[in-house]
């Protein structure tokens, strides 16, 4: 499965649960592991802004091992970066005979399989219903008023609060 995890909530954990119900082990792709692999795309205004993209590939992997701990299937799941604009290197990271999971709940996600199934992957688009998506942005804003918590897996929640206070410290 691939995303940016801008930070991993609750929908990508019944993603992975999704995937690994059909198949014995779970690759998590990284998108945007890197400031150099942030462009601009037609079907998302702002998947490549640094508004979106407050953790590095380093503290996302963080959240994610928390997260998949958490939710028992750290055993069962390896995280890796992915460039998306670099399809040449996919198979360095993601084997060719995975089979990509992509919750569709806008352009963006169907362009996303689009590329994915271009790239030479299987591909299982799962229909998400718009109006009951969790949006990153969400909890994101929360970062500001203290919401964000309920808002994300809570095997999460320590590392995240270090995350933010080592940046408010910087501040």
């Amino acid at each position: 499965m691939t995303g940016r995890f801008q930070p991993v909530h609750a929908q990508h954990l019944d993603l992975f649960a999704l995937a690994l119900a059909e198949h014995d082990h779970l690759v998590v792709a990284v998108t945007n592991p890197d400031t150099g692999a942030r462009h601009a795309a037609a079907t998302s205004a702002h998947r490549h802004t640094d508004d979106a993209n407050p953790f590095t590939y380093f503290e996302r992997a963080r959240l994610l091992a928390a997260a998949l701990a958490g939710a028992g299937l750290a055993d069962r799941a390896t995280v890796v970066p992915f460039d998306l604009t670099r399809p040449h290197l996919w198979p360095e990271y993601v084997p060719r005979d995975a089979v990509q999971f992509v919750r569709a709940y806008s352009a963006w996600e169907t362009d996303k399989a689009g590329r994915l199934a271009d790239g030479g992957y299987g591909v299982v688009v799962v229909d998400g219903d718009p109006a009951a998506k969790l949006d990153a942005a969400t909890i994101r804003a929360g970062f500001r008023d203290g919401s964000w918590a309920s808002l994300v897996p809570p095997a999460t929640v320590p590392v995240l609060r270090d995350l933010l206070g080592r940046r408010a410290s910087r501040a």
